[in-house]
């Protein structure tokens, strides 16, 4: 039986992009059952409502604190009755009390070899460090930033003359692989 999975994004959704292919292949242990995004222009809605998936926004801005957004999201999410959420490119801090709710079936794709380089700016901070390896990790969401339990991970070389932009588009590539991957694992997992 296929688990049912909300993807929750913030802007174009090229990782909600590998999860949706993977999921059209019959044998792939997942369906995606709504597309939820905290901005209401991220471009990765359309895509995902040209593939007939319910996909609409819930602006943060349109509250007036976390918790009230998180509120939210919580009852849209309720709604979907997913097994599992997968943070694609979701660019929210959520707060203690949601991810409490979703613990153990939420996870997230980071740009880093977690544990470093948590937050934003991964490749600029990898390039910075002068470490050998950068990549990508998929975790399960915990209270903590970017601290969940690992998955799967994958990596790429940092080469001479890499920029921010070169070796970001290395590990885009690798997360594109490993998500679908990561959650196929976790959806038979149970």
């Amino acid at each position: 039986m296929k688990k049912r999975v909300a993807i929750l994004i913030s802007g174009r959704g090229s990782n909600m992009e590998a999860l949706i292919a993977a999921c059209s292949d019959p044998a792939y242990p997942a369906q995606i059952v709504g597309v939820l995004s905290n901005r209401a222009d991220a471009k990765g809605l359309e895509f995902a409502a040209s593939k007939g998936i319910l996909a609409y926004a819930i602006p943060h801005r349109d509250y007036a604190s976390r918790e009230a957004h998180d509120a939210a999201m919580h009852e849209a999410l309720l709604a979907l009755a997913p097994d599992i959420i997968a943070c694609a490119g979701y660019m929210r801090i959520m707060t203690p009390g949601f991810v409490e709710k979703w613990e153990g079936r939420m996870i997230n794709i980071h740009p880093s070899l977690l544990p470093l380089f948590k937050g934003t700016h991964t490749h600029e901070r990898a390039l910075q460090s002068g470490v050998s390896e950068h990549g990508c990790t998929v975790h399960y969401v915990t209270a903590a930033l970017d601290d969940g339990p690992t998955i799967a991970q994958a990596r790429v070389p940092v080469l001479p003359g890499d920029t921010p932009e070169s070796l970001n588009a290395r590990v885009l590539v690798e997360e594109h692989k490993l998500y679908p991957m990561a959650l196929a694992m976790v959806c038979r997992k149970d």
